[in-house]
């Protein structure tokens, strides 16, 4: 087993360079499958995530090969199933991209139910309401596997498809399976994250027809065919907002590398109204939060363009070290205040009420032992630990390595006290 030892209690300071975003590349890993040549992807963050979704396309008949740390070639022409239900499947989340792109190129599916991050229930209804509105029937087999499947001859049918509530998974998937449907779809109520944008324009540049990605209407207009080619993936907001989070929690000033400052406007402005000086460059950000006390603030998480719930635990995190009370409204996913038990670990003062999170910040913490409860909540803990004076055990980091690539190598560039460590529960610690 692996653990991140944390010793904190002192700034940031020196540059970041941020990966490839995360939930761009596994939406955009599975839509080669509906491209008819091989396609060349650059800024791959090099993750856990990235990895099992590779190795679920070449057990499918994929040849898929890491020309170098944050490129992958994958040639999809030789994938001789639609069917993807391995344990590597149950082994992550976005899995269910597969879906669509194998519903969109072969008209049929039959995908594991996916697993990941565990923090409430995440169902994908709305994925299935958009298949079924195209023409497909979807059925889950066994409680474990869906199968999803067109008419062979009549194929799917674009239609109008609205939304029930805003799902970036479901938009996503139904963009996949619409991109190669017969005639126009609109999808109603759409997400309009960065990565639904990332993913529309690397479709596009296979020869789809996709437009009004990043606002609530968009409209597929289906092609027959997609040709390859070599396309680069968006920064990670995500990734770059946790790196401002620690900044902020130790008082650290950090230039942040290789960033689309508009992804993060709703992240910086908390920043600001924080008390944060933020510099803005064109593919990078000075965060300064060495000049004044931070102030408390209250957040809310929204779909995009509001506050992320994917940076709600690091920023919780930071709000234990601002005097005050803030309260954190998490209106996105039920049930993701899992890891604040962990943080009272810590000597937090924080109490959950339904949707929203107390946060009497300022009060005396300590380090002790906790777990990364999931991918971002792993983040927050990494967060809580440089803020606090003291040596800090996380385990559990195989959430945390899903997300984020060299996450050690990376904040000790910035003067923090990381390591990993391998160990067994029922002996000492092996080797760092």
């Amino acid at each position: 087993m692996e653990k991140f030892v944390v010793t904190g209690g002192k700034p940031l300071f020196g540059e970041v360079n941020i990966s490839g975003a995360k939930n761009a590349a596994v939406a955009i890993i599975p839509a080669v499958i509906l491209c008819d040549e091989p396609c060349t992807i650059e800024n791959i963050p090099n993750i856990s995530d990235v990895t099992l979704i590779s190795r679920i396309l070449q057990q499918m008949g994929a040849k898929v090969r890491r020309i170098n740390k944050s490129t992958l070639y994958i040639d999809p022409t030789h994938i001789s199933s639609s069917s993807a239900t391995t344990d590597l499947v149950r082994g992550m989340r976005a899995s269910y991209y597969l879906l669509g792109a194998l519903l969109g190129k072969y008209g049929k599916a039959k995908v594991a139910l996916p697993g990941g991050c565990n923090f409430g229930v995440r169902p994908i209804d709305q994925h299935l309401k958009g298949f079924e509105a195209l023409g497909a029937e979807t059925r889950l087999v066994d409680g474990a596997i869906i199968e999803v499947e067109c008419d062979e001859e009549e194929g799917l049918v674009g239609t109008h498809i609205y939304l029930d509530v805003v799902s970036v998974g479901a938009t996503m998937n139904i963009m996949l399976a619409a991109s190669r449907a017969k005639g126009l779809t609109v999808i109603e109520n759409a997400a309009k994250e960065p990565h639904i944008v990332d993913l529309a324009n690397f479709l596009n540049s296979m020869g789809a027809d996709v437009r009004g990605a990043g606002t609530d209407v968009i409209k597929i207009r289906g092609v027959s065919c997609m040709h390859g080619v070599t396309y680069s993936i968006i920064p990670d907001q995500i990734e770059a907002g946790t790196y401002m989070c620690a900044a902020a929690a130790t008082r650290g000033c950090i230039t942040i590398n290789n960033i689309t400052p508009k992804h993060l406007e709703s992240i910086s402005a908390k920043f600001r109204e924080m008390g944060v000086k933020i510099t803005e460059y064109d593919e990078a950000i000075i965060f300064d939060a060495t000049k004044k006390p931070l102030k408390r603030v209250n957040i809310k998480t929204m779909p995009h363009p509001g506050f992320p719930t994917d940076c709600q635990p690091q920023f919780t995190a930071l709000l234990m070290s601002v005097p005050g009370t803030s309260i954190v409204n998490e209106n996105v996913w039920d049930n993701r205040y899992q890891y604040i038990s962990e943080l009272i670990r810590m000597g937090a003062h924080i109490s959950v009420e339904g949707r929203l999170a107390i946060i009497e910040g300022g009060t005396p913490l300590t380090a002790a032992p906790v777990r990364a409860t999931d991918l971002r909540a792993g983040a927050a803990m990494i967060v809580a630990a440089l803020e606090i004076k003291g040596t800090t055990e996380i385990t559990d980091i195989q959430y945390i390595e899903r997300g984020y690539e060299d996450v050690v190598e990376k904040f000790k560039a910035l003067g923090a006290d990381i390591k990993k460590v391998y160990f067994n529960e029922s002996s000492e610690e092996l080797r760092a």
